[in-house]
């Protein structure tokens, strides 16, 4: 489309609007009627530990918002001289998981707990045991249960719990409701039905009688929406709040919010199965949709669904490229205090590079990349650690390989469990910070997954493009048309993308160092034992 094909677009409103809270960055993304992003804003934040708990506070999520539209607002006027006031349909994702409740007045009850706490072991395994479903501790029924467990005063006044997803959406549109991905990440999904389990919901009842608690949880939680439905419009009061000055006007259709994981299944052409994607960046997932449940219960595996409630073997790790950053940070200040200006995006491409001219195995040197805590490896805490020995071959390509190999040691755990249950994959699709760097990223992730692993043009758009796209789907779909057949047809048609495939050398690296990170495990123990 041409410069004034888009402004018309902009100007009749047949755009699509796609915000997504990540964990250090807010992002908007606006797209045409051809799916293709016009224009873009975006806020950076970042989480606080506070009490024991890492947090966000509400004043930083709307401050954090309206700054991100603004910062859309003046990409659109500056790159097409009009002015943003209407879009066709919206869409709002965040970071999954996390709590956030509230009393029957709307009053936030306690500071929002978000998907990188692992306070709540206790409640999390009494639920698997209960459900045997694997209940992971960063999902909000986990910490639910905790707080019962724990006799926290405000759970009596809980009067509606939600994702931090669910919570904007509900401030915008007065609609307490979110999309399956999401509320799959909050309590267990029936993909039959696709809504809440009522077994489930049946069983925890009962632990709420036992507590003498006079809600249930149909009570409080969330309408669950699927891909394509409305989920209500922009009141008067959610357009001053997303857009203070008062320029956006009411009336515009959001579809159901969604999780970073769903967004990133769209982002990703995803959401079929035999599809997986993994995403890298603060953290790190994969997706795989599945043929059929797995054989048992795995306390490293997460089921979640897709957005239209597919059911997706999910394994999470806390923690992936922060550590790595901070010493790529290191490095930036040793070029500073040389005097040599080098840009951040310029230091990143010359280091990770480096890693490719590292021994395959890393040089036998180990690290931990664990800022928190890690559930598949039974860890609470995090110490970030770099252990080498006298005879280690201690290189700056070495170095760089050994911290993107530990970036994926936590993912690679779990992933060999679906290799075991002989799940089908005929493509895998990587997105996120990690695969900025051409050829770097994907190569690593290759070894990891023992798989090739593609990246599409337009994976830099992330998530807040792929709930664009299902704002877009909602708005645009053609009678029964599915969101497989959407986005085939409409979205990804003509997509190009680069494969790489697993290097028998990196592969036996990869392996080798892999023996090295589980033997290692009690090293990074022992350190949060003697690290207070």
């Amino acid at each position: 489309m041409d410069k004034n094909e888009i402004k018309k677009t902009i100007e009749s409103g047949k755009t699509a609007l796609g915000i997504e809270l990540g964990s250090t960055r807010i992002k908007a993304v606006l797209i045409a009627e051809d799916h293709s992003p016009i224009a873009s804003g975006s806020h950076e934040w970042e989480n606080q530990y506070e009490n024991g708990v890492w947090t966000y506070s509400l004043d930083a999520v709307w401050k954090g918002l309206q700054d991100c539209y603004r910062d859309l607002s003046k990409d659109v006027a500056e790159k097409y001289g009009v002015t943003l006031t209407t879009i066709g349909s919206i869409g709002f994702s965040a970071m999954m998981h996390g709590y956030m409740a509230f009393d029957k007045d709307g009053k936030h009850l306690v500071p929002f707990r978000t998907w990188r706490n692992t306070i709540t072991g206790q409640a999390a395994e009494k639920l698997t045991d209960v459900f045997q479903f694997n209940i992971p501790q960063r999902w909000s029924i986990a910490h639910l249960y905790q707080a019962i467990l724990n006799k926290e005063a405000h759970v009596k006044d809980i009067a509606h719990l939600t994702t931090l997803a669910g919570y904007v959406h509900w401030k915008l549109t007065g609609q307490k409701s979110m999309g399956v991905g999401e509320a799959s990440g909050m309590f267990p999904i029936d993909s039959t039905t696709n809504d809440f389990d009522k077994k489930m919901l049946g069983q925890f009842n009962d632990l709420l009688k036992a507590e003498k608690i006079s809600w249930t949880l149909q009570d409080i939680l969330p309408k669950v929406l699927v891909a394509g439905e409305s989920a209500g419009t922009l009141t008067e009061e959610g357009a001053k709040l997303l857009d203070p000055s008062g320029t956006l006007k009411a009336g515009v259709a959001l579809c159901p919010p969604e999780g970073d994981a769903g967004t990133g299944m769209v982002a990703t052409n995803s959401v079929a199965v035999r599809t997986g994607n993994v995403s890298a960046g603060t953290s790190v997932f994969a997706m795989i949709v599945l043929e059929k449940a797995l054989s048992k219960l795995y306390p490293e595996i997460d089921m979640v669904t897709t957005p239209t409630g597919k059911p997706v073997a999910m394994v999470h790790a806390n923690n992936c490229t922060s550590d790595l950053n901070a010493w790529v940070g290191l490095f930036g200040e040793f070029t500073k205090a040389l005097g040599v200006e080098i840009s951040q995006s310029k230091l990143f491409e010359t280091l990770y590079k480096m890693a490719l001219a590292g021994d395959a195995d890393g040089g036998g040197m180990l690290a931990y990349n664990y800022l928190s805590g890690e559930s598949i490896t039974d860890l609470t805490e995090g110490r970030p650690l770099f252990i080498r020995t006298p005879e280690s071959r201690f290189t700056l390509p070495n170095f760089m390989r050994t911290h993107l190999f530990s970036s994926l040691g936590t993912l690679k755990i779990g992933m060999d469990i679906l290799a075991q249950e002989k799940v089908q994959l005929n493509q895998l699709l990587g997105h996120g910070g990690f695969f900025k760097t051409e050829g770097v990223g994907q190569r690593m992730m290759a070894a990891a997954m023992n798989a090739p692993v593609s990246v599409m043009e337009t994976a830099g758009e992330g998530g807040a493009w792929g709930i664009a796209l299902l704002a877009a789907f909602m708005a645009n779909k053609a009678g029964n048309e599915t969101l497989e057949e959407y986005l085939n047809k409409k979205v990804f048609a003509n997509e190009k993308s680069s494969t790489i495939a697993p290097d028998s050398e990196d592969l036996e690296g990869f392996a080798a160092f892999m023996e090295r990170y589980k033997a290692g495990l009690g090293i990074e123990r022992a350190a949060v034992e003697g690290m207070k």
